[in-house]
């Protein structure tokens, strides 16, 4: 197995704290594989494997566990309470039937250092979930950026071209580096991850009645990717189809999905005003591999493929991102953490003037202090105009302390 670091060294200083540790994400984005890499760790540290307990629910060996009833009883029956240093893993845990109760439980009876998995964003939103408030810290777990994808293939920054070609086409998902890198046997792949998340992570979980519509709107939003849109747009386009839907109906789907982690909602925000935007939101893939899987290899969505894969590497990253909005203008990216922002622009090519000046000019035009960059597939630029930096969009990617 092949160490996550970006995770790992977050986690660290909680391990072992009496607080539950939530790691949620995307299905297959390899929450499990994380789980057993902190349990190798709590080995190689010397502690019993007896004194560890892991439970996953998408194994058929704890298809028992259906309720919070049935996970107090297996864990207090597997974990002895007359002893520390005991640490209890569930993965999927919106799997069970009011986990929420156990867990509180456990963690009130201090049984054990307590860390759990989920696949939607809405596992700690519940009623029930204010049992666990002031109680838990929350990672936020991505698909494989790319320097993670250049790790697990084993290759060097010298074969960073070739490479990124391949990530741009399948993506981050770990689950492909153990096959074939085949457009038919990748694709395959992917295309069964997404059913999987549509079925069982939206229909199931929401109780959609209308698949088709529901699979339609995945599909507008995977082929406008990094557009602004609005709920009333797509509403308006598949009405054009010749079908009924309202925007309220497009709203609750458009929330499913973002719950899913299968896609991501990024707000507006009016830099001259100070103000969030409401309405007009981009959406963006939880993997970058998905707009292959879902509408093939088009050129003409490059442009839409680099900012999907600038944004996730951003909150993967740590950063709260928003699109901003000067004036009639559009910026790419606000990036915040901590103290830290950032403006971004990304495009694909600078190939002319016309191109030169609508990237740098917006960002020109915003009179503050904030660092602001635009990034390009060019291999040579020139490292800034009028006070703003151009990076190559690959050297951005490997380069972590930007």
């Amino acid at each position: 197995m092949i160490k996550r670091d970006i995770y790992l060294d977050r986690i660290a200083p909680f391990i072992g704290k009496p607080v539950i540790k939530v790691i949620t994400g995307i299905r297959r984005c390899g929450k499990s594989t994380f789980l057993k890499l902190l349990i190798n760790e709590l080995e190689n540290k010397g502690t019993d494997p007896a004194d560890m307990l892991y439970i996953n629910k998408d194994s058929m060996e704890f298809d028992f566990i259906r309720t919070y009833v049935d996970l107090h009883d297996f864990v207090t029956k597997n974990l002895k309470k007359n002893k520390s240093g005991k640490y209890l893993f569930v993965d999927e845990v919106q799997e069970i039937e009011q986990w929420e109760k156990a867990i509180a439980g456990f963690f009130a009876d201090g049984i054990a250092d307590i860390y759990i998995t989920g696949s939607n964003a809405d596992l700690l939103a519940s009623d029930l979930a204010t049992l666990l408030t002031g109680r838990y810290i929350e990672f936020k777990m991505n698909t494989l950026v790319f320097s993670e994808f250049l790790t697990f293939r084993n290759k060097s920054t010298a074969d960073r071209d070739d490479e990124f070609a391949l990530f741009m086409k399948y993506g981050g998902f770990p689950g492909i580096h153990r096959m074939e890198f085949a457009d038919e046997v990748i694709g395959q792949y992917i295309n069964a991850i997404y059913s999987t998340i549509l079925l069982k992570d939206v229909v199931s979980r929401n109780q959609v009645r209308d698949v088709a519509l529901l699979e339609r709107i995945a599909l507008y939003i995977a082929d406008n990717c990094g557009n602004v849109t609005t709920a009333r747009t797509i509403s308006n386009y598949i009405r054009s189809q010749k079908l009924t839907c309202s925007a309220d109906t497009v709203q609750n789907y458009l929330l499913w999905l973002t719950n899913s982690f299968l896609s991501h909602r990024v707000s507006r925000f009016d830099i001259k005003g100070k103000r969030q935007l409401e309405l007009y939101d981009k959406y963006f893939l939880g993997d970058v591999g998905f707009i292959n899987a879902i509408l093939g290899d088009k050129f003409q969505d490059i442009s839409g493929k680099l900012e999907n894969i600038v944004f996730l590497e951003l909150i993967t990253r740590g950063y709260k991102v928003r699109i901003g909005k000067y004036y009639e203008k559009e910026i790419d990216f606000i990036a915040v953490k901590g103290n830290k922002t950032m403006y971004i622009q990304v495009t694909y090519m600078l190939v002319d003037e016309a191109v030169v000046e609508r990237e740098f000019g917006v960002l020109e035009s915003v009179r503050d202090n904030h660092p602001k960059i635009v990034l390009s597939m060019d291999k040579h630029f020139g490292s800034e105009r009028n006070g703003i930096k151009w990076y190559n969009l690959i050297d951005f990617l490997l380069t972590s302390d930007l």
